[in-house]
């Protein structure tokens, strides 16, 4: 797995909080890639609890739709910022993630 620098953490984002996003976003985004270099199950969920700093400020800093997001494979880089509440409520309603390799998994909100 490749490691980030904290240039790569330290830039403008969604939210208020950019320590609060991008770190997170760009974890959920390899962990994804993850799930797909070594899952080969049809039917697997996924729930994503936060510690810290990120537990007590996450929705307030929007840590948690970052994380959605960056587990769909979105980049914080690239992303047209004009479609990210479709997605996310999208991603809510459906309580589906779609993976970038077209495979779907279940999420569990809390």
């Amino acid at each position: 797995m490749e490691f980030i620098s904290v240039f790569d953490v330290f830039k403008i984002g969604v939210g208020p909080s950019s320590s609060h996003t991008l770190g997170p976003w760009k974890a959920a985004n390899d962990f994804a890639d993850e799930c797909i270099k070594r899952c080969d199950q049809n039917d697997f969920s996924i729930s994503v609890a936060l510690y810290g700093s990120l537990s007590l400020t996450g929705k307030g800093h929007a840590t948690d739709k970052a994380v959605m997001l960056g587990l769909c494979g979105y980049s914080p880089d690239t992303i047209d910022t004009s479609v990210m509440d479709g997605i996310l409520h999208s991603i809510t309603d459906r309580k589906i993630l779609s993976l970038k390799n077209g495979k779907t998994i279940s999420l569990i909100l809390n």
